[in-house]
């Protein structure tokens, strides 16, 4: 029985894009034992997953690096056969160089990638999807098909969030780690107060994103808006979002719950474009962007904490109408 441990320490939505191969590593190797390991407050994702025997756990706020040598001796003990590692910084590079797997597969661009046995190409072409990317890394022992990413909440996730399905609804995800990715607050409250009033309107996020969330639903004049930020965990929040009749997110993790989940998404693009690889998989994909041809778009890959020209023109100007419009597209 083959022995497997993907890495992918990062944020909520890269560990949910990572699922996809877990998925494709189950598909080609049905009796292994797949073990998971992320940063400490994404384990709630793979909670119950179906496909995973073990998930580890690395806390990056305590103590960091003496930590980084427990969970190597814990990798080593299990005598992995493979270990994957999604990353391409040097922690994780340690923990597959010296995992003493007999693979230690890994992208070229880690600094300690001469450890690995298997060294492949990290290519940031546009147009190609990070599953894709990643898939580069298991591709010689599975194939190279497209598998989508997959959440699977459990049955209390899905009890947990019953209360609110009774009638029609959307959610929204107005929060993001970096300020140019984030739609900005006040077209959020103009798109609530022009929404259809036959929806209930749910705001998500995490415990961090509920101050922003309550400041919307005080400047709104709707109704029908429920702060749910920091109520639900991340599986039953990507179970509210499945049952949605559209769920409007910017370039952030729930996004990536939507396409987990094959849940209808509206992806606003504010500083960032899909062509970086992070566009949503749902059948029922919209990705909402400016229509002007601003010049510092996009001003950089990841976000920044504030608009590097002071304009924030990717995000002001993206019209309210196309948000609605995409509820019925």
């Amino acid at each position: 029985m083959q022995k497997i441990l993907v890495i992918q320490t990062a944020f909520t939505g890269d560990v949910v894009l990572a699922t996809a191969l877990v998925e494709k590593l189950h598909q080609f190797y049905h009796d292994a034992a797949i073990d998971f390991l992320v940063r400490k407050g994404n384990e709630g994702l793979l909670k119950g997953h179906p496909f995973l025997k073990e998930v580890l756990i690395w806390n990056k706020k305590e103590n960091k690096f003496s930590k980084l040598f427990d969970l190597l001796k814990i990798i080593r003990r299990k005598k992995y056969d493979k270990v994957i590692n999604l990353q391409r910084f040097a922690s994780t590079g340690f923990l597959t160089g010296f995992s003493q797997a007999k693979e230690r597969i890994g992208f070229d661009k880690n600094p300690l990638s001469f450890l690995f046995t298997k060294k492949i190409p990290h290519q940031f072409k546009e147009g190609i999807h990070e599953v894709e990317r990643n898939n580069k890394l298991i591709e010689s022992f599975t194939d190279g098909t497209f598998n989508k990413p997959k959440l699977y909440p459990t049955q209390k996730d899905i009890e947990e969030i019953a209360q609110y399905m009774h009638g029609p609804y959307v959610c929204m995800m107005p929060a993001s780690v970096w300020f140019t990715k984030q739609y900005p607050e006040e077209k959020w409250v103009e798109l609530i107060d022009h929404f259809p009033g036959e929806y209930d309107i749910y705001l998500l996020g995490g415990y961090d994103d509920a101050i922003l969330c309550e400041r919307i639903k005080e400047k709104t004049s709707s109704k029908k808006v429920k702060v749910l930020a920091g109520k639900l965990n991340f599986l039953s929040s990507a179970a509210l979002m499945k049952g949605a009749k559209m769920n409007y997110t910017n370039d952030s993790a729930p996004l990536h719950f939507a396409s987990a989940t094959d849940a209808p998404v509206t992806a606003i693009f504010c500083s960032t474009v899909p062509e970086f690889g992070f566009y949503p998989l749902s059948e029922k994909s919209i990705i909402v962007q400016t229509d002007l041809q601003l010049s510092c778009k996009p001003c950089t890959l990841h976000g920044k904490k504030a608009c590097p020209l002071g304009h924030f023109k990717c995000g002001v100007t993206i019209e309210t109408q196309k948000l609605l419009e995409s509820l019925n597209t």
